[in-house]
């Protein structure tokens, strides 16, 4: 078997020539523009993924087959067409010319191998499989998800001190974004919130200090300035400190009231984002918020107070004009109220309506109703808090996807 030196090479500000403009060009393009070359792709055509590339001023688009002289002053050279005869021609004169060639047809006559690779923060894998593609990517994904998970030394790394809004998404812990994951093995803090993955927290290494947010005391106004008081002193300590929320820190989520509380006290804070329960858990269950030639418009409301209170910051009346999808939060105790509003005001009665319990979790429940009908419907299955309530004719065309193709249709695995 031929032997490789794995190497690392410097492309910055130097040529590459990349011939062929197929499926094997279109994987190797993206990595070789993040490494800051400047790559002449020569091919009579290309695919539209490519064409999308151009735009990049480090890509040129030579639209002809290859030609003499078509090397000259390149450092590296990828050989990605369908003819045999021409991937020779190439590799014979990138040989002539001392130029690393890489060949997708034939690596047995080719100077270089393209190991299967990826990057993490400011490390990056490379895989040599001997010739086995598949070992090697899956070598490589073992590495890079330890490394994201913090199972490979994240605790060890050097890591940044502050406060971390992380969004934990809906509930099924494989749903946190691949960054929160990393942070919560990085953390020396964590303040965890009751809908957040709560599986994620046996993950926590020992000397983690938890604080669950969800029994802190003093009632909920003062349980607040409790998690502002937590993240701040931890944060001037000079700890990683995750405040880990369900689904993403800045819908309904309170998150940037903590933000604030930070930047006033002069901790430094960022938010990492997470997968919104208002949009994941109806399209686990089936149903997406938008589809075409139904809906233009989704509308995602808190509904933890009822309409007629003073402090309800919701133009019902208007809502109840649209004729898009209407998602609700935290509306179970009050939804009588919100659907007596939105019909009164206009929206049909028998406009199609859904309730989903535990979205994401292994006990997750839906009920369907109308939208006159569907707290009724709640009460009579028992379906309670959490629960993301969805309104609107996508409801109706969930329905119809789910009859047309029975148990296989949409719905969580």
């Amino acid at each position: 078997m031929t032997s490789q030196y794995l190497s690392g090479l410097v492309l910055e500000g130097r040529r590459v020539v990349v011939v062929g403009g197929g499926g094997v060009a279109q994987r190797r393009l993206p990595r070789l523009l993040e490494s800051g070359a400047k790559i002449d792709l020569i091919s009579p055509s290309i695919t539209p993924t490519i064409e999308g590339l151009l735009n990049n001023p480090s890509l040129t688009w030579i639209e002809r087959g290859y030609a003499d002289g078509d090397l000259d002053s390149a450092w590296y050279v990828v050989v990605a067409t369908d003819d045999a005869a021409v991937n020779d021609r190439i590799s014979a004169d990138a040989d002539e010319r001392r130029i690393f060639c890489v060949r997708s047809d034939d690596r047995s006559r080719a100077t270089a191998w393209t190991p299967a690779s990826g990057q993490h923060d400011q490390v990056t894998i490379g895989v040599l499989g001997g010739g086995d593609h598949r070992r090697s990517a899956e070598v490589r994904d073992a590495i890079l998800e330890g490394l994201r998970t913090g199972q490979l030394g994240a605790r060890t790394q050097d890591k940044k001190p502050g406060v971390y809004l992380v969004g934990g998404g809906p509930g099924d812990p494989d749903l946190i974004t691949v960054r929160g994951r990393r942070l919560l093995a990085e953390a020396d803090v964590v303040v965890a919130d009751r809908l957040a993955p709560q599986q994620l927290l046996d993950e926590l290494h020992p000397d983690v200090e938890l604080f669950d947010a969800a029994k802190l005391p003093r009632g909920r106004a003062a349980q607040q300035e409790e998690i502002n008081r937590i993240l701040v002193d931890r944060g001037r300590q000079g700890k990683v400190v995750v405040r880990l929320k369900g689904g993403d820190p800045y819908v309904f989520g309170r998150g940037f009231e903590e933000a604030l509380a930070c930047a006033e006290a002069g901790v430094p804070w960022s938010v990492v984002p997470g997968i919104t329960s208002s949009i994941s858990v109806p399209a686990v269950s089936g149903i997406p918020v938008t589809h075409r030639g139904v809906t233009h418009e989704f509308t995602v409301v808190s509904g933890h107070i009822p309409p007629s209170h003073p402090d309800s910051l919701i133009n019902w009346d208007a809502l109840a004009q649209l004729s898009g999808t209407l998602v609700l939060l935290m509306a179970v105790e009050n939804l009588p109220a919100i659907t007596e509003r939105l019909i009164a005001a206009g929206r049909p009665k028998a406009t199609p309506a859904a309730a989903i319990a535990d979205g994401t979790l292994p006990g997750q429940r839906m009920v369907t109703s109308d939208l006159a009908g569907i707290a009724a419907a709640m009460a009579e299955a028992g379906v309670g808090a959490p629960a993301i309530v969805v309104i609107g004719n996508v409801v109706e065309v969930a329905a119809q996807a789910r009859d047309g193709h029975g148990d296989d249709g949409p719905g969580p695995a």
